[in-house]
């Protein structure tokens, strides 16, 4: 997804610069013809490259889903660089969060569950049925709001389908063909020293007792945040409650 539906975060600004980025292939930046190219180390390399272009050093890095994965991974490669790390509504595999997603559709209505695994069954991922069927997951754990900021809507309107094809797979539950398949930093988190602060929502579909369990293994001071009222998009949700716990955390930890 692009950048869009952090706008909540630039309201940071009024205390220090805010920098989003669109990955290649994604929002305003450059798409590519062959999208094969594109793994963790490929995007990991690209956010030192803009790092290093931009002059940043002991800098505050935000990660949100699959961002908060990427981030995970920069942090192992790259922690000299950080002054904290931000993870948001990101365990610490893909496997925690297939199987969060599929905990929680098995707490579903009979009937759209139903509907869900007939059109898997067909590997119709596309067909409108089904992707209203998704919508209704989505309403309980991506999104609470009604009716979504239209920013968020638009931010999915421009996801790339292809990448995300590439990287995950046909559906969120799953099955997880893609580069992310079996993607884990479950024997590596204790080498994160930086100050870490790990949130995630009650009913989010990276689920409260896998984001814990990240937050536990990390090796450096840790805060771990659950927004009670909130699911995959807290800093929406529950945005001056959300911003107030990220401030809070980034001022504790300026260079």
């Amino acid at each position: 997804m692009p950048h869009d539906y952090l706008e909540p975060l630039a309201e940071l600004s009024d205390e220090r610069p805010v920098i989003f980025y669109d990955q290649l292939a994604c929002g305003l930046s450059d798409h590519v013809p062959d999208v094969s190219v594109l793994d963790v180390s490929w995007f990991t390399s690209e956010l030192e490259l803009v790092r290093q272009a931009l002059g940043l050093e002991q800098f505050h890095l935000f990660g949100h889903s699959w961002g908060g994965w990427l981030a995970l991974q920069y942090t192992l490669d790259f922690q000299p660089t950080l002054a904290s790390l931000t993870i948001c509504s990101s365990p610490a595999s893909a496997r925690d969060f297939v199987l969060g997603c599929a905990e929680l559709r098995a707490q579903l209505p009979p009937d759209i569950d139903g509907v869900l695994r007939a059109y898997e069954e067909l590997q119709d991922y596309r067909h409108p049925i089904y992707q209203k069927a998704v919508q209704e997951f989505y309403f309980r754990h991506f999104c609470r709001l009604r009716p979504w900021p239209d920013v968020v809507s638009r931010s999915l309107e421009k996801m790339s389908v292809e990448v995300y094809m590439h990287m995950w797979g046909p559906a969120e539950f799953g099955p997880v063909d893609g580069v992310l398949k079996d993607w884990s930093v479950e024997t590596r988190v204790r080498e994160i020293q930086v100050p870490a602060l790990v949130v995630c929502g009650r009913y989010d579909e990276a689920r409260p007792s896998y984001m814990s369990r990240l937050a536990s293994g990390l090796s450096g001071p840790v805060e771990f945040h659950v927004f009670e009222n909130s699911s995959h998009l807290a800093f929406w949700e529950d945005k001056d409650n959300f911003l107030r716990v990220l401030r809070s955390f980034l001022r504790q930890w300026d260079p």
